[in-house]
């Protein structure tokens, strides 16, 4: 068997062989054990999440993760908070361990048969009171909850709160720009390569390159005319017309149309001025 390695300058993981080559363990307890460990330190995913995005069914991985905590691997403790509260925490390891007996107390949780009784946090009154961290604002929070749903089919694309949130101006910026769920979709899941280093650089450059066009607001249209102030007559803009200004010469119709324009006048006149006295009879 001839082995064929490439050299690697970034994106690479080392393992020792005890790992790779431990026969207690499947393939797929192997191959899943190499996933974890390539994951950079603080990573969270739990077994669903694990299920979710590989072909292998729920069941498939809790037996496998039950697999690798017998063999020494995988573990997961409770800490317990200073506030109180216990969280749940995974620990991978590249070589086994030795198992805990089921008396060992888990590190920071206190309790009557063992372990150091975990001492609330004493306020000191000299102290400034220090305010609770800032909720983001609707806008962020928006952009961040629409950056999830549009990453959610690709699990190469996996980002943490802190990420998104550095993304999220750049989100807003495409909504502010009037661009939709599906223009980001089309913008930022085609096309990947097979294996993605960095998930919030490949999308931040996405975002900044692919940035739409900013949306101009189209200028009012100017009325097709006026009226002059003074005879009615079409201008090009309000005021009066230069024929009553005393700039030019009122043009005269001609032809027909000014035969019937002047008819119209004249009744127009007679109008205004009222019926006439009969002949013979006093004004």
């Amino acid at each position: 068997m001839q082995i064929h390695r490439s050299a690697h300058a970034r994106g690479f993981t080392v393992l020792p062989n005890v790992l790779l080559q431990d026969r207690r363990l499947s393939f797929t307890a192997r191959g899943l054990l190499a996933d974890l460990l390539s994951r950079p330190d603080g990573w969270r995913e739990d077994g669903r999440q694990i299920a979710d995005s590989s072909p292998h069914g729920r069941g498939t991985i809790r037996r496998t993760l039950k697999e690798l905590t017998e063999a020494g691997y995988y573990r997961v403790e409770l800490i317990r908070m200073p506030d109180g509260t216990l969280r749940s925490e995974a620990h991978v390891y590249d070589t086994p361990q030795p198992r805990r007996s089921p008396g060992d107390t888990p590190p920071d949780v206190g309790g009557p048969e063992g372990g150091a009784p975990v001492t609330p946090p004493v306020k000191n009154p000299e102290q400034e009171p220090t305010l609770p961290a800032e909720s983001p604002d609707p806008q962020t929070a928006a952009a961040v909850a629409l950056l999830f749903r549009v990453l959610r089919p690709e699990p190469r694309l996996r980002l943490g709160e802190r990420e998104a949130a550095a993304l999220a101006p750049l989100v807003a910026e495409w909504l502010q720009r009037g661009s939709t769920e599906a223009d980001l979709v089309q913008a930022l899941l085609p096309g990947l390569p097979s294996d993605v280093c960095s998930p919030v650089g490949l999308l931040r450059n996405r975002l900044q390159r692919k940035m739409p066009p900013e949306r101009t607001t189209p200028e009012p249209r100017p009325a097709g005319y006026a009226e002059c102030a003074g005879c009615h007559d079409p201008v090009p803009r309000p005021g009066i017309c230069r024929a009553c200004a005393g700039l030019a010469a009122r043009p005269l119709a001609v032809g027909r149309g000014a035969a019937v324009v002047a008819a119209g006048v004249a009744r127009a006149r007679l109008a205004l001025r009222g019926p006439r006295p009969a002949a013979g009879l006093p004004g």
